[in-house]
């Protein structure tokens, strides 16, 4: 479910009522916690943190008129989605984050590469998303970025 909308609000607004609060609240949890220097917007028809072209000129290889994405938030037909690219690129991060899992969350994981899945709405582990969302800093990013994907030959 991809959106049109223009802004986090206009997003959150025209979700369904059962949605709104659900992803408001994953929202100022990441808002909160994300470090100084990521960017909010909207990309890919979903709330985005991305690192700003001022803070790497670059831009997201595959396009690079794009800011660096790090993270999203969406509501999809059958879930909420947090897709966090952090997990998908270090691999350590990603074994704190099923280690933290296990001892935070009431369901069972259900992910994929960078996308966690909540089917429920009050299953999301705030307090736990917060603590992701806070383990990466934008130059930390760009750094795990160009090593895992700047540096690898075309297929």
């Amino acid at each position: 479910m991809q959106s049109t909308a223009l802004t986090p609000e206009q997003y959150i607004a025209e979700l369904p009522e059962d949605r709104q609060q659900a992803m408001a609240q994953l929202r100022q949890t990441i808002l909160e916690n994300l470090p100084a220097g990521f960017e909010e917007t909207m990309a890919y028809g979903m709330i985005g943190y991305v690192v700003p072209h001022s803070l790497y000129p670059a831009g997201y290889h595959c396009k690079p008129a794009e800011p660096l994405p790090f993270m999203s938030i969406a509501s999809q037909k059958n879930f909420i989605a947090v897709y966090h690219m952090g997990i998908y690129a270090d691999e350590a991060l990603l074994g704190w984050f099923k280690q933290e899992y296990a001892k935070q969350a009431t369901t069972k994981l259900d992910m994929g590469k960078s996308c966690i899945r909540f089917k429920k709405t009050g299953h999301l582990p705030l307090t736990l998303i917060g603590e992701l969302a806070a383990k990466v800093t934008p130059q930390q990013w760009i750094e795990t970025y160009e090593h895992q994907f700047k540096s690898k030959p075309a297929s």
